[in-house]
């Protein structure tokens, strides 16, 4: 949910200096707050701009109303953001975003621009698993991290060490050390390729091994990699797959190794999705109308989203009274009620995930958000982005 809202946020540039941002930490007094935002609302009625001296100064005004809503700042402090998002000059459409963050808010902030100030929620939303993953054979090498589901390989190398077979008129021991030669010197040219990509990523917490021989774990002992970079090798697993391909490879067979890492647990809860719907009495649905049925039934064990998804549940209110409905951020203005025929207000809305969020609650039903940024994740969203594993069938 932080993701999504971050992304919304980036997408608003105001005209003007005119987007307010205020975050509170943990412990500080409201009210001291609320002082603070009418001091800078008396110095905003000197900005020589009449519109945009009215929207400053309105935005904070929204903020302040909004802050006497809170007795006492929440645990992880408060984000607030305001400001007019109209694109079309002279026009005011002054909107408010708040949120208490999933982690404590460390620094106290007012800022007015263009721009919403998200540094810190950038921070919090960092993937905070990231490994790295080195492939080898005697032909070639890769170097990659997984960072949160994602492979992004950085290095690749190409050896010229021959195979065993040695070359006609050459003895077996000579043939045997340029070979040895050859392989040394390639090993040292991964060796400190690893050493320096990785000690630029300090953000690894582990390293898997992957190739088809014991050259890997000749790499891992004789010391082509540094003592601070070989402590952070979780373990080796043997692949038969080459290039980019072993990268993935190394990832599944080395999935216990690393069975904490998000991509992990994600691919192996879509697999068991993906398995059940080829069972004749299958355990898995998928679609938004079969979700919500389900979940009103009380029979769904585990929800699963896609992160990608961009409905919106939107309370309507029209001649026959007031209604909710899931449509699409763009079409959501639109929308005519079945019955009277006619075009229905907007009351409220919320992001479909914490909408079913709360939904799920009352059932307890688990829900998973996962990427469109695996193969399994990409094939799910295929399926609309929606479904569900069920506890059984009715």
């Amino acid at each position: 949910m932080l993701k999504r809202l971050i992304k919304t946020l980036e997408n608003i540039k105001g005209r003007h200096t005119e987007l307010v941002t205020v975050y509170v930490p943990s412990g500080y007094n409201i009210h001291d707050i609320i002082s603070q935002l009418r001091n800078e609302q008396s110095t905003a009625s000197n900005i020589k701009s009449k519109p945009v001296r009215k929207n400053v100064c309105t935005a904070l005004e929204k903020i302040m109303r909004h802050l006497q809503l809170f007795k006492k700042t929440p645990e992880n402090g408060l984000a607030v953001f305001c400001g007019n998002v109209s694109e079309k000059e002279g026009v005011a459409e002054i909107e408010l975003w708040s949120l208490e963050p999933p982690e404590p808010i460390k620094v106290r902030l007012y800022w007015c621009d263009q721009r919403f100030d998200l540094t810190p929620l950038l921070e919090m939303v960092k993937e905070k698993e990231v490994y790295g993953i080195v492939t080898l054979d005697k032909s070639e090498a890769d170097i990659a991290i997984l960072k949160g589901k994602k492979i992004q390989p950085l290095a690749h190398f190409g050896s010229i060490v021959p195979g065993k077979t040695r070359a006609g008129g050459q003895s077996s021991s000579r043939f045997s050390r340029v070979r040895e030669g050859l392989l040394n010197d390639f090993l040292k040219q991964v060796g400190d390729a690893t050493n320096k990509i990785f000690e630029e990523h300090k953000e690894i917490i582990g390293i898997l091994l992957g190739g088809p021989g014991p050259i890997k774990e000749t790499f891992l002992k004789d010391g082509y990699i540094q003592n601070e970079i070989a402590k952070k090798v979780i373990g080796t697993v043997d692949t038969s797959y080459t290039g980019e391909y072993r990268l993935n490879e190394t990832l599944e067979r080395g999935e216990e190794l690393i069975k904490e890492a998000s991509v992990v647990k994600e691919k192996k809860l879509l697999q068991r999705f993906f398995e059940e719907l080829q069972k004749s009495n299958s355990l898995a649905i998928y679609g938004l109308k079969e979700v919500l049925n389900a979940l009103e039934q009380g029979t769904i064990d585990t929800i699963i989203l896609s992160e990608s998804l961009t409905l919106k549940e939107i309370e309507y209110e029209c001649q026959c009274g007031m209604k909710k409905e899931f449509v699409r951020e763009e079409e959501k203005n639109r929308q005519v009620c079945e019955k009277c025929n006619r075009e229905m207000k907007i009351l409220g809305e919320r992001d479909i995930i914490e909408a079913i969020e709360e939904m799920a609650k009352n059932y307890g039903t688990k829900v998973e958000i996962v990427s469109n940024e695996t193969r399994e994740g990409a094939q799910f969203e295929q399926f609309g982005g929606i479904g569900a594993i069920l506890r059984y069938r009715t």
